[in-house]
């Protein structure tokens, strides 16, 4: 079982993330407030802790949110999921949709970084049904 370690939102696309305290997120719509939520099936991104981690020893100055995604979790294999996998999410409900991503240009994140994980080891998800999501929130596969 996995553990929500912190939920970041930014107003726009292809930009580092800031920690929030709590997120909400919508029924088909995504984290309200957030520069990737709308109609499409990548609402919310997930990215290990133990990815940033990985960057971290490589001697990148990393956080939860500096690769853009919306949850940091800890504890769960994301990129072994499989597509369609549901989430509990702490109060919400989320659907795999995408592991990794293709990135045909260096984002901002790159070079704001060094280097992105998001591409190999992070995955996305729709939100099936919404509610709050916090650090501390459980993560379980139903």
């Amino acid at each position: 079982m996995g553990m929500v370690k912190a939920v970041c939102i930014s107003e726009n696309k292809g930009e580092r993330k800031k920690p929030v305290e709590a997120v909400e997120l919508r029924e088909n719509h995504g984290i309200v407030g957030d520069g990737h939520a709308g109609d499409w099936h990548r609402q919310v991104s997930l990215l290990a802790q133990e990815s940033i981690e990985k960057m971290r020893k490589l001697g990148l100055d990393v956080n939860a949110g500096d690769f853009a995604e919306n949850i940091t979790t800890s504890g769960i294999d994301l990129v072994s999921l499989p597509i369609g996998t549901r989430l509990q999410v702490g109060e919400a409900l989320l659907v795999v949709t995408q592991i990794g991503k293709e990135c045909h240009t260096r984002c901002a994140i790159y070079y704001q970084a060094g280097d992105c994980v998001m591409p190999k080891e992070g995955i996305f998800a729709r939100v099936i049904s919404g509610g709050m999501v916090k650090p501390g929130d459980e993560i379980k596969s139903v």
